[in-house]
């Protein structure tokens, strides 16, 4: 997540998720080398350009294989697929926060957004 996007979207304390809208998104995994994160949010970003493009299109087939890279990226970063953390702590990804047990945190940031 950039430095703006940081600012915009809370945290939760341990690191594993950001808020929008009230609802927990998780972050990608903190222990990828920068060079590699950097790589995969290129190809994030390249494959959201293609479901764009697709989409414009109205090429379903193009559309599914962007979706897949996409899909793909969002795996490589840790934001989907198996949790990136070793605890053994469940997946809270696109849970609200205040039915998480991220409810009281939540709470308490000012304003909420």
């Amino acid at each position: 997540m950039s430095d703006k996007a940081a600012a915009r979207y809370p945290t939760t304390p341990d690191g594993r998720y950001f808020v929008v809208r009230g609802r927990l998104w998780r972050c990608s995994n903190p222990a990828l080398p920068e060079k590699e994160r950097q790589q995969l949010v290129n190809e994030l970003m390249s494959a959201r350009s293609a479901v764009g493009r697709a989409l414009r299109h109205a090429d379903k087939a193009a559309e599914v294989t962007a979706r897949q890279r996409v899909h793909a990226a969002k795996v490589a970063l840790g934001e989907r697929g198996p949790v990136w953390w070793a605890d053994g702590a469940p997946d809270y990804n696109r849970h609200m926060a205040v039915n998480s047990p991220y409810k009281a945190w939540f709470e308490a940031l000012e304003p909420h957004e």
